[in-house]
């Protein structure tokens, strides 16, 4: 499990990630790296949650071997390096759908759950997207725009729980236990979409500064990681350093917070 946290403004989009990977087996590392800049000088990064790697490539590796063959340095690969003055973020989004599961996971039986969280810019674009890409086993659905250059707001995906509770106002269970005390399926559904306007906390505008949006960004990351280190009854599948990457028109993708790396 993991949290990732987009926040989209007009200067850009902030993400964060924690740094927890959780195995079938069992084991918790709390060293992994869910954000990654996809060509070095663009406006445009990626983030992952879900399965950790394909095969026995980590999607890390796979995310920098990808960055080489949009940057032009894979030889075998050349006609995969980007357009930098006509490039879009949809185009993008396609190239990391056929890369990650027509070409990876299908090889190993198509059998990996991941979600890539992608955001920045097209080539000369004034406002940025996120789009989203899945890899749902042996599917592989379209790339999603999920928030176009005049959306803008908070996302977060892995773990729901503290942050829904914190801006929606109501847990992720909420039509389940609607149900167990009388409701209709339908009509539980209908209670949730009458309250949440009601109960929906607004943490952002999209004039706030990149700087506040980092640390908003950080806060719910931190929030989410602190809820399930203490909530008594829940996995600790979350934790670990946080890193924020900010992405910009004119600064690109610039680090704003990142672990360090020993030696």
């Amino acid at each position: 499990m993991t949290v990732l946290v987009s926040v989209k403004i007009n200067d850009g989009v902030v993400m964060a990630a924690d740094s927890a990977s959780s195995y079938a087996n069992g084991m918790i590392y709390n060293n992994s790296r869910k954000i990654v800049n996809l060509h070095e000088g663009l406006p445009v990064g990626a983030m992952v949650t879900g399965a950790g790697g394909i095969g026995n490539e980590s999607i890390d590796t796979l995310l920098k071997d990808l960055n080489r063959r949009f940057s032009g340095k894979d030889s075998a690969h050349i006609e995969w390096k980007l357009n930098l003055d006509n490039y879009s973020m949809q185009s993008i989004a396609l190239k990391v759908r056929e890369f990650l599961f027509d070409e990876k996971s299908v090889a190993h039986g198509a059998t990996t759950w991941t979600k890539l969280r992608l955001c920045g810019y097209s080539a000369g674009r004034p406002l940025a997207e996120v789009w989203e890409v899945n890899l749902m086993g042996p599917c592989s659905p379209e790339p999603l725009c999920v928030q176009n250059e005049e959306e803008f707001g908070l996302r977060w995906d892995g773990e729901y729980e503290a942050l829904d509770r914190l801006v929606f106002g109501l847990g992720t269970r909420f039509n389940e236990f609607a149900i167990a005390h009388g409701l209709s399926g339908q009509e539980a559904a209908e209670l949730r979409e009458k309250l949440v306007p009601n109960l929906y906390e607004l943490l952002f505008i999209e004039a706030m500064p990149m700087q506040d949006a980092i640390d908003l960004a950080r806060y719910l990351v931190e929030t989410t990681i602190g809820f399930i280190k203490y909530s008594v009854s829940r996995p600790k599948t979350v934790g670990g350093a946080i890193e924020i990457a900010a992405i910009s028109k004119h600064e690109g993708f610039q680090w704003a917070q990142r672990r360090d790396i020993p030696g």
